[in-house]
C-alpha cells in the first residue's frame, strides 16, 4: 500500500531548501537524471543540466503540474533558482496547465487537512498558514485565499497557500461586531493587485425583521479601506457568502419576514463596485433563487456568476432532494445541471448542509458528514468522484468542509 504523500516532503520552504523525499512515491526525475550505457559494469551519470539549455528547461518546467514543479525545485540549487526567477514566474500562468485544487479539513481544532490535485489525482497533507481554527471564514480567488476569525472578526489575512506567503490586514475597525459576515476577493490579472470586500449584517435594535447592512472594500493598490455602504434593509439580511464577478459584488440575502408575493426566501443582491451606488428598494433588486433552495453558494466561473444550491423537497423546509447548478443570465437563473441520483445517493446520509466551491471550469461539492468529494466540469458537463481522501471520520459527529483555490506561484498578497 502506497504511503500517503506529504506536502511537507515537497514544500522545500517554497523551493528554497533542499529536502530528501521520504515518501514511497516513484522518483519522478530518476529516468531523466541517469543514463545507463550498454556496458553494465561502467555506469556514467550525466546531468541533464549539461544537455539542455536553460531556456528549454524552463519551457519543460512550465508545462508541469504545480506539485511536480515544487518537487523539481528540491532537486538542485540551479533548478531551485530557475523556478524562483522572475522570468519563469511571469511566463508560468500562460504555459502551466493547472486546475483548481481542493483543500479539505475537519471540524477539529487542528487546521491541518488534505489538498487534492485533480491533474495528478493525488491527495497531500496540507495546511494554510495562520488559520488557527477550521471554523474561520475562508474565501479564494485566482490563487489567493482570504480568511477571518469568527469570534472577534479582527484577524484578517490574505495568503497564497502554495508559496505560504501571507499578509495580515488591518481591518475596518470602525464597524461594530456583526451577526453575519461574508468575504470576497478579486484579482486584477494585469496589475496583480486585488480587491477584498467584507459584507456585514447586524440585526437592527428592536426590529427582528430589519437588518443593518455594511460593505467595506480594501484595495491592495492604495492599501486603503473604503466604507461604501451602510444602510438598513427591511425584510432581508445578508449571509455568509459573496463573490466578485465582472466588477460586481454579489452576496446572498435571506428573507426575514413573510412577503405574500415572494415565494423564495433566498436571493442575491448585486453591488457595482465601480459606481458605488446602492438602491434601497431591495425588493425590486433582489435576484430570487429559481426554486426553494438551501445552502446557496456563489462562484465566479470564468467571469460568470454561478450558484450551487440544495433543492428542497416541497413542503419540507431544510430537507433536500437534490443539488442543482445555475448560471445567471441577465436577471434570471439558467439551470446548468442537477446532480444525478447515483451521485447524490453516494454521499450516504446527506443532511441539508454541504460545502461547494469552484473556480475556472471545475466545481467541487462535499457533504459535511463525509470526506467524499464530487466534481462537476462546467465545460464537459460531467460529474465524477475524486480519488478517495485519506481523511477518515474519527467520531460520529465529526464534520468536514473545504475550499478550492488556484495553485499559483506568481501571485503575492
Amino acid at each position: 500500500m502506497e504511503l500517503e504523500p506529504s506536502w511537507e516532503d515537497h514544500d522545500c520552504g517554497y523551493l528554497s531548501v533542499s529536502k530528501e523525499d521520504h515518501t514511497s512515491e516513484p522518483d519522478v526525475f530518476g529516468s531523466l537524471l541517469e543514463l545507463t550505457p550498454i556496458n553494465d559494469e561502467e555506469k556514467d551519470v550525466i546531468c541533464i543540466n549539461s544537455i539542455l539549455p536553460d531556456d528549454i528547461l524552463e519551457r519543460v518546467f512550465g508545462h508541469l503540474p504545480v506539485s511536480t514543479i515544487i518537487k523539481a525545485g528540491c532537486v538542485c540549487k540551479k533548478w531551485n533558482d530557475m523556478l524562483q526567477s522572475e522570468r519563469f514566474l511571469q511566463n508560468l500562468p500562460s504555459t502551466s496547465p493547472q486546475k483548481p485544487w481542493y483543500f479539505m479539513f475537519t471540524s477539529d481544532s487542528d487546521p491541518q487537512g488534505h489538498v487534492y490535485d485533480p491533474m495528478l489525482l493525488k491527495w497531500y497533507r496540507f495546511e494554510i498558514p495562520y488559520v488557527e481554527m477550521p471554523s474561520w471564514n475562508l474565501f479564494s480567488s485566482s490563487g489567493l485565499v482570504c480568511f477571518m476569525d469568527n469570534d472577534s472578526r479582527r484577524k484578517l489575512y490574505v495568503c497564497n497557500p502554495v508559496t505560504r506567503c501571507c499578509r495580515k490586514l488591518a481591518g475596518p475597525y470602525g464597524t461594530e461586531l456583526s451577526d453575519y459576515c461574508a468575504l470576497a476577493v478579486s484579482l486584477d490579472e494585469s496589475s496583480r493587485k486585488y480587491t477584498l470586500a467584507i459584507v456585514r449584517s447586524k440585526q437592527a435594535p428592536g426590529e427582528q425583521a430589519d437588518w443593518g447592512l455594511s460593505i467595506d472594500v480594501y484595495s491592495s493598490k492604495n492599501k486603503l479601506w473604503s466604507s461604501l455602504v451602510e444602510v438598513n434593509l427591511q425584510a432581508w439580511r445578508s449571509g455568509a457568502d459573496s463573490v466578485i464577478c465582472g466588477g460586481i459584488l454579489y452576496f446572498v440575502v435571506y428573507l426575514t419576514r413573510t412577503l405574500g408575493f415572494i415565494n423564495s426566501h433566498y436571493g442575491v443582491l448585486a453591488y457595482d463596485l465601480a459606481s458605488g451606488s446602492f438602491d434601497l428598494d431591495v425588493v425590486e433588486r433582489v435576484i430570487l433563487a429559481p426554486c426553494p433552495v438551501t445552502c446557496m453558494r456563489l462562484m465566479n466561473i470564468k467571469e460568470e456568476l454561478v450558484m450551487v444550491g440544495g433543492i428542497e423537497k416541497q413542503g419540507r423546509s431544510g430537507v433536500i432532494k437534490g443539488i442543482g447548478i445555475w448560471v445567471l443570465k441577465g436577471k434570471a437563473w439558467e439551470e446548468v445541471s442537477r446532480m444525478p441520483n447515483k451521485f447524490f445517493r453516494g454521499f450516504g446520509e446527506f443532511d441539508d448542509v454541504f460545502a461547494s466551491s469552484g473556480f475556472d471550469n471545475l466545481i467541487y461539492i462535499q457533504g459535511y458528514g463525509t470526506p467524499a468529494l464530487l466534481m462537476f466540469d462546467m465545460t464537459t458537463k460531467e460529474w465524477r468522484w475524486s480519488h478517495k481522501c485519506p481523511a477518515t471520520k474519527k467520531f460520529p459527529l465529526q464534520l468536514f468542509s473545504g475550499i478550492c483555490f488556484e495553485p499559483r506561484f506568481d501571485i503575492s498578497p
